[in-house]
């Protein structure tokens, strides 16, 4: 039985994703007819408006269910149990021409030839500009100057397109003519093909340890498996294509004995430990430049065009034999889809990280079987101070890349000699990169700022969306009895019971740490908001309406100060229950703050540092505890005074 509801399991996924379905289009229909029926004999405002409405509790729990599904990709497998198999296959297409894509502008901005001139460019600039004279004899220095002076002529000479290597423009002749070839192939169809009797073998997708099967089980999967393959051999050819100039040979060679005289000199030279480290750090990094040109992976800025524009009529295709394949990946699959590691495919984005519900259940089962011998149990049987922040990295944060890319023109190429141009755009790069020096303003550091500064934002992301939805839920029966069941769900659940999930998700950074305290901020703002807007009496509402108010001016007038107790003594717990739980996140993953100062402390037995750390938590609790008396004495003067 366990076996079959474990193999079965798209099966059942899809009837309950119908009964879901079914149940989320009756509850908001007698849902709405409920409402026109009592909004006559109800007064906006009564807490009796928020009893009952279990019709809106079934719409929410339906709701969350189904986005369940959706975003683990249980909908995906359910219905459409092939599509994970044939996604793998585009996924081996994509990996065996990576090398090719990589060299071209498709999923980058330039061409491969291009970032390595452009970078090597700069790095010579550098190094001609801190040439160190007190640790190079003259004859040494004007050696290095001729090195990389040689080695900017290589790349004016790479960059020709007279002084192309005859071989490497075959080679991208055959290449092009070969993609040309595997296009007109996908264009063809795949009505012939037809999988093999060892991939219709293959585990069900998601029922194994393997995550996708990895032989196709379709035509369509075949087709794109031998494309993947004829696209790897093409690759092979594309990997060993050299540029080796005979006009630069000379060059080369001179300048490769250069830096061989220059290393030679440098072991036998009897100085001090630091010169000679200098020396030798100074000659590697000419060195390495000098590699990469020697590897003769520089082309001339238009050698790769035609083949730029074979690989793009290459993915056109792909895109039109995938048809219903890509609108169902586009709707259906979130995240980044799916991709080839060198054994398996695997999924991407949400469907990577975020549980299945059949496969919970089935983990459930599994664990549940009392005979650990035939696969049940489990294992047989878990200081403060400040610094200069660039101006051009918080420009950086707030401006995507993506915004450049959008705005009409062209990056920069370099030309036939060799050099960069660029455009406007790059310009606009590099300040969205943060590349551009702005100036710098005083910021707070240190590991105090750092936990007071995740504490205040998780405090004012919870304040900000957990009061509107409190005030809400308190005034609301649909508010409250879709969202009541998601709160209450995981509001019980201990707050560093999320944090391994949490801290894997979004990894050891800010972002997880002040997502996990959000959770605990925002689940205490909105019970308390709720409550102080559902306490407010009847008598004021009813008041307000005999006085001629708007729904809008009960809200902002009567309900919100009735509720403002409530509210500033959940933000008062917030901070409480947020400053321990961060404390806690910090000891199990981070590398700053309170509690990972607390936590090294206790690895190297330093009581002393322990006690430090547990003095600065107790008076930044106690400040913060002040503080909220204050703001509440002088908000709400008239609590405990009838």
């Amino acid at each position: 039985m366990l076996s079959w509801l474990s193999q079965e399991r798209a099966l059942i996924a899809a009837v309950i994703i119908f009964v879901l379905l079914g149940s989320l289009i009756l509850s908001i229909v007698i849902g709405l007819k409920q409402t026109a029926f009592r909004a006559k004999d109800e007064v906006f405002g009564d807490p009796e408006r928020t009893l009952g409405g279990w019709y809106w509790t079934v719409t929410g729990v339906s709701t969350v269910l189904l986005l369940w599904f959706y975003f683990s990709w249980g909908i995906g497998r359910a219905f459409f149990p092939n599509v994970g198999n044939e996604m793998c296959q585009i996924a081996k297409i994509e990996t065996a021409i990576a090398p090719i894509t990589a060299s071209l502008p498709i999923k980058s901005r330039y061409y491969k030839s291009t970032k390595l001139i452009k970078r090597n460019l700069e790095q010579l600039k550098i190094l001609k500009a801190n040439l160190p004279e007190d640790i190079f004899s003259e004859e040494e220095q004007q050696s290095l100057k001729l090195i990389i002076s040689q080695s900017e002529q290589i790349i004016g000479i790479f960059s020709n397109s007279r002084n192309q290597s005859p071989e490497s423009k075959l080679a991208f002749e055959e290449i092009t003519e070969k993609f040309k070839i595997l296009t007109e192939k996908l264009r063809n169809g795949f009505d012939t093909l037809a999988p093999t009797e060892d991939a219709l073998n293959q585990p069900n997708w998601g029922t194994e340890y393997i995550e996708i099967p990895l032989l196709p089980i379709t035509k369509k999967g075949v087709l794109f498996n031998n494309v993947s393959e004829e696209a790897e051999l093409i690759t092979k050819i594309f990997v060993k294509t050299r540029n080796k100039s005979t006009a630069a040979d000379y060059l080369i060679l001179d300048t490769k004995e250069k830096i061989s005289e220059l290393k030679t000199a440098n072991e036998n030279l009897q100085v001090d430990e630091i010169s000679t480290n200098e020396r030798m750090n100074y000659l590697k990094a000419v060195e390495r430049i000098f590699k990469r040109l020697n590897n003769g992976n520089i082309f001339p800025p238009n050698s790769l065009n035609n083949l730029n524009m074979e690989v793009i009529d290459f993915f056109k295709a792909i895109s039109e034999v995938k048809g219903t394949l890509g609108v169902i990946d586009f709707f259906l699959i979130p995240g980044n889809g799916v991709i080839k590691s060198k054994t398996q495919c695997t999924e991407q984005g949400s469907g990577r990280w975020l549980p299945k519900p059949t496969d919970v259940i089935a983990t459930f089962l599994k664990l549940a079987n009392p005979d650990i011998e035939n696969g049940g149990g489990y294992k047989g049987s878990t200081l403060l101070w400040w610094k200069w922040l660039e101006i051009a990295d918080m420009i950086a944060f707030l401006i995507p890349d993506n915004l450049v890319d959008i705005i009409p023109g062209e990056f920069g190429r370099h030309s036939e000699t060799g050099e960069f141009e660029a455009t406007y755009k790059d310009h606009l790069l590099a300040l969205a990169q943060g590349d551009l020096y702005l100036g710098s303003i005083p910021m707070l550091d240190g590991h105090i700022w750092d936990s007071l500064f995740r504490v205040l934002v998780a405090l004012l992301l919870g304040i900000g969306l957990g009061v509107p939805l409190g005030i809400y839920m308190g005034v609301s029966r649909f508010f409250k009895s879709f969202f009541d069941p998601i709160i209450e769900l995981y509001r019980p659940v201990p707050p560093l019971a999320w944090a391994p999930l949490i801290l894997t998700i979004f990894g050891i950074q800010d972002d997880g740490k002040i997502f996990l305290l959000f959770m605990v901020a925002f689940a205490i703002m909105v019970i308390s908001a709720r409550t102080g807007a559902s306490g407010t009496q009847l008598s004021k509402i009813r008041a307000s309406h005999s006085l001629g108010a708007s729904d809008n001016q009960i809200l902002r007038y009567v309900i919100l100060p009735n509720a403002l107790p409530e509210i500033l003594t959940g933000i008062r717990i917030s901070i409480g229950v947020c400053w321990g739980t961060l404390v806690a996140a910090e000891m199990l993953a981070g590398t700053t703050g309170i509690g990972f100062i607390e936590n090294v402390a206790r690895v190297v037995s330093n009581y002393e540092l322990i006690w430090v750390t547990i003095l600065i938590m107790g008076l930044l609790g106690l400040a913060f505890d002040v503080l909220m008396r204050l703001l509440i004495a002088r908000t709400i003067p008239w609590r405990g005074k009838g």
